[in-house]
């Protein structure tokens, strides 16, 4: 049997959270630069095959082919470390400042993977004139506006809907970290990994690293965003979001439901 159980599980949880914070600055950098390039693909990949399908579950069901990509390799994503070091915390492998460390880092890396898809994927798709291209050039602008501006004209309604769909999408995101950990085999992995993240897709929430990409790759196609419009309507308080749920409702609930 692959399975591993739960009482197991939090103790690799936090060896491996304990082996992420003492990464140097570099490391962190280069893996979160890989996992923002990455998810950013398998963004494209699942609005690409909603276009096509004219189905939006179609894009969901295969977006975590991303997040498999990501976690089996061991990169950085900061969405999943709001999990993984708490419960290393919590466990006493790790310290604050470490956690702190690996959190500016991997967001930085995270974010400069994503601005970097953005680019090169713009401009081959403003380049290019096909049916399809010029679908996707329109779903990015309405999505990215979507997830800036119709919130900001909400308000502070808005701001707590965002607060909102950001602590429900990073709940998904950080229990398919933690289902990894579930089986010893790579099969196992996949698919324990690959249910948490399909449901935080397919209902639409805010997480943190995709909108590294799709924000900015819809400004730079031409969607009447602003960086303010940006940081302060979206990315600052989707991060914040993410974090209260990564951090409190996985890490800390898991740790003492779990530990010994």
């Amino acid at each position: 049997m692959d399975y591993v159980k739960p009482s197991t599980l939090i103790i690799d949880v936090a060896k491996s959270g304990k082996v992420r914070s003492e990464l140097s600055a570099m490391q962190i950098l280069m893996r979160g630069f890989l996992a923002g390039v990455f998810l950013s693909y398998a963004t494209i990949l699942a609005l690409t095959a909603a276009i096509q399908t004219d189905i939006d579950f179609f894009g969901a069901l295969i977006f975590p082919a991303g997040f498999v990509l990501v976690t089996l390799l061991g990169l950085e994503l900061v969405t999943g470390s709001f999990a993984l070091m708490p419960i290393a915390i919590l466990g006493k492998q790790t310290t604050k400042k470490k956690m702190i460390h690996n959190f500016s880092w991997s967001f930085i890396g995270n974010l400069i993977g994503g601005l970097f898809f953005a680019l090169l994927f713009t401009f081959y798709i403003a380049n290019t004139d096909t049916f399809d291209s010029n679908l996707l050039i329109e779903k990015l602008i309405a999505v990215s506006e979507g997830k800036t501006l119709a919130y900001k004209n909400a308000g502070s309604t808005g701001v707590a809907v965002l607060l909102i769909k950001a602590f429900l999408c990073n709940w998904m995101v950080t229990m398919g970290v933690i289902m990894s950990f579930t089986s010893t085999s790579t099969l196992g992995k996949i698919v324990a990994m690959w249910l948490p993240i399909l449901i935080f897709f397919a209902l639409g929430f805010e997480h943190a690293v995709v909108n590294m990409f799709i924000i900015p790759a819809g400004m730079l196609l031409g969607a009447d965003i602003t960086m303010t419009d940006w940081w302060l309507w979206n990315q600052i308080p989707v991060t914040i979001g993410n974090f209260i749920s990564g951090f409190f409702f996985t890490g800390f609930l898991l740790h003492y439901m779990l530990k010994k």
